[in-house]
């Protein structure tokens, strides 16, 4: 469909006036139809990536971790912010504390029961600058956001936001990638498109959709050239994601970490690290150590361990990664080359590059694709003094503002509570993961995604997207875990992965008690096997 087309079908001042209760059960029928094309939906985004390798590296239960279980749980969030409105009130959060000088920590996530087993030890916040203030989505004016879909991934979140959070029409383009999960899209979402709160228009009517007048707001998540492209063509509000170089610090303990805690983060940060090829938005890429730290090369060691033996092999397809590879190696020549399963996998292999200096190649690029630096400052390993200059490096040494990660022992965290707490204060970027990995941020509803570039040259966007509870002004999301969560991503088996992703999007759209119960037992059973790869 052409772009004027699409804007056609939509009628704002109609979704504007559409009830909660007529709002709940389209959300209802949505989800109702993600059980009925999920796996077609899986099998479309699959195919798309291992025919791009020549390779079946990307299985079926993975694909639908990407695709069907983010926007799962969008729904049913939206599903509980529409049954609070409709008993007359807004969600709430957990709790709000003062944080500092106008600023406050909004606790939103996990409320639900079932949220709080699964996610025990997460507390995840939103700042807020100012006094705290939720604006009802039902009083917020109506309106047309053209939503551009990213390529890495066919989940385009930002449709049910922008529908449910934001009180707006929305046309959504495509990228060229995802045409085949689109069409699956528009099947899924048919209640909103007979409802005309949706529409959807062909992956090469970018530049006519961005430049019609009639659009409230482009949505945008893609390169920081196309976004600068989009707000020369248009005056149309961009609120964009644009990627960077996302860091991740990890704080020298106050005891020394034990085998079992290196090997731990290691293959933490290995399987999130290769996730969809390298192609994650909010992917940690460097990691930022003290020079000093007795442990520094153990740690080194267990990440290489990690990302060549523990972890299996996965496919980089996405457009661009060679180009990209081929420059981190001209500039690290002596970078280590990992082969995961021995190398028998095309297009598999891992970048490990270690001990790059501040201000290098490495700093100021990102890879968006399989490629880990590491940056050792010549700072003592202590945390109160090397934290916050791991902080300033990444402020003033880094590219883009978008997500940002924080390691810390359960025992330093403890005894330096006030130095992390600063440091979260003063990191400048749109989303914060202690003890956990960036891009659940972005999964999360309840939480906001997008950059933090205030006073900033424009890199990683400027704006965010969700914020389920409906504040205003919020500066930053906040996610927090235990050092050694049981709840961490770690991909050992690939038949343990598998049904872990299998269960997830059968709880997903279906949050039953029953499938809960399926989802931790099954987890529990497969915690005992081993490497299959």
């Amino acid at each position: 469909m052409k772009a004027t087309e699409a804007i056609d079908h939509l009628d704002p001042q109609k979704w504007a006036d559409t009830p909660p209760a007529e709002r709940l059960r389209l959300l209802e029928e949505v989800r109702e139809n993600m059980k009925r094309f999920g796996d077609e939906l899986a099998t479309a985004d699959s195919r798309m990536k291992n025919d791009i390798l020549g390779t079946p590296l990307y299985s079926d239960p993975v694909s639908k971790v990407g695709t069907v279980v983010p926007m799962a749980n969008t729904v049913t969030a939206a599903v509980d912010l529409y049954e609070a409105i409709i008993e007359g009130r807004m969600l709430q959060p957990v709790k709000v504390e003062k944080v500092g000088n106008d600023l406050y920590d909004i606790y939103v996530f996990p409320q639900a029961r079932k949220d709080k087993l699964i996610y025990a030890d997460r507390k995840d916040r939103i700042r807020v600058k100012g006094e705290p203030r939720q604006v009802n989505p039902m009083d917020k004016p109506a309106g047309i956001i053209a939503v551009l879909g990213a390529g890495n991934y066919s989940s385009s979140l930002e449709m049910m936001k922008a529908i449910f959070f934001e009180n707006c029409t929305v046309v959504h383009k495509p990228h060229h990638l995802n045409e085949k999960t689109d069409a699956v899209w528009a099947k899924i979402m048919q209640p909103l498109i007979d409802h005309g709160a949706l529409s959807f228009c062909a992956s090469d009517q970018g530049r006519d959709l961005t430049v019609d007048p009639r659009l409230t707001t482009i949505y945008f998540t893609g390169g920081t050239g196309t976004a600068q492209a989009i707000m020369s063509a248009t005056d149309t509000p961009l609120i964009s994601e644009c990627g960077g170089n996302n860091p991740c610090i990890v704080v020298p303990g106050d005891r020394p970490w034990t085998k079992k805690e290196i090997e731990h983060q290691a293959v933490q940060i290995a399987t999130m690290s290769k996730l969809n090829g390298g192609a994650v938005c909010g992917r940690i890429q460097t990691l930022v150590t003290s020079k000093h730290w007795p442990q520094r090369q153990e740690f080194l060691d267990a990440l290489a361990v990690a990302l060549e033996e523990t972890t299996p092999a996965t496919g980089i397809y996405y457009p661009g990664s060679d180009k990209v590879i081929e420059g981190f190696k001209a500039a690290y020549p002596d970078a280590k080359v990992l082969r995961p399963e021995g190398g028998r996998h095309p297009h598999s292999e891992v970048l490990l590059i270690t001990g790059a200096e501040p201000g290098s190649y490495a700093c100021t690029h990102e890879a968006f694709t399989l490629v880990i630096d590491e940056v050792p400052l010549d700072v003592p390993a202590k945390a109160a003094e090397f934290l916050p200059k791991a902080v300033d490096f990444c402020n003033t040494q880094l590219l883009g503002t978008l997500g940002s990660a924080i390691l810390i022992d359960e025992d330093t965290k403890q005894a330096h509570q006030d130095v992390l707490a600063q440091a979260v204060t003063d990191i400048e970027y749109g989303g914060i993961a202690i003890n956990t990995m960036p891009p659940f941020i972005f999964l999360s509803p309840y939480l906001t995604w997008g950059g933090n570039e205030e006073g900033k040259a424009f890199v990683s966007g400027h704006g965010n997207f969700g914020n389920l509870l409906n504040y205003e002004n919020v500066e930053k999301s906040i996610i927090e875990a235990n050092f050694m969560s049981a709840g961490h991503m770690m991909n050992t088996n690939k038949t343990a992965f598998d049904n872990m992703a299998e269960n997830m999007s059968r709880f997903a759209v279906e949050p039953t008690w029953g499938n809960l119960t399926c989802l931790m037992g099954e987890a529990i059973r497969d915690s005992f096997r081993k490497k299959d790869f």
